[in-house]
């Protein structure tokens, strides 16, 4: 890649989406870690009836959705620096992923904020 078409890029959408990304995935790995250090602690017959195992089950799909939520709009932002000329299509998938990020841990609330602005300022980028 040039030194021209490396400055060119959405730098703004770049940063947040980052950012974002990497909010989704650091929510999504701690609430794990939390979930794993409660059941660890948790007295035996407790964590294996049936009712504590439903809330276990859905915060850890809920978890694992917004860690591959995050790693997709963390992807998505470096091809938006890789290959500004499709940042229309990164900036989408960074939106649609971001809105999804939400039903699973939402990178804080914040980060998924972060992701929606980011892929709107990769929409909103003119390419030379």
């Amino acid at each position: 890649m040039t030194q021209t078409a490396q400055q060119n890029y959405p730098k703004t959408a770049y940063v947040l989406s980052m950012i974002g990304g990497l909010l989704m995935i650091l929510s999504s790995i701690l609430v794990t870690i939390a979930f794993g250090i409660y059941f660890a602690v948790a007295p035996y017959p407790y964590h294996r009836m049936m009712f504590f195992a439903w809330p276990a089950l859905a915060f850890g799909m809920m978890s694992f959705f917004g860690l591959i939520s995050g790693i997709i709009v963390l992807v998505s932002a470096f091809m938006i620096k890789s290959r500004p000329a499709e940042s229309t299509t990164w900036g989408i998938l960074i939106i649609v992923f971001s809105i999804f990020s939400f039903f699973g841990m939402g990178g804080f609330v914040i980060g998924a904020i972060l992701g929606i602005i980011g892929g709107a300022f990769a929409l909103s980028y003119n390419h030379p």
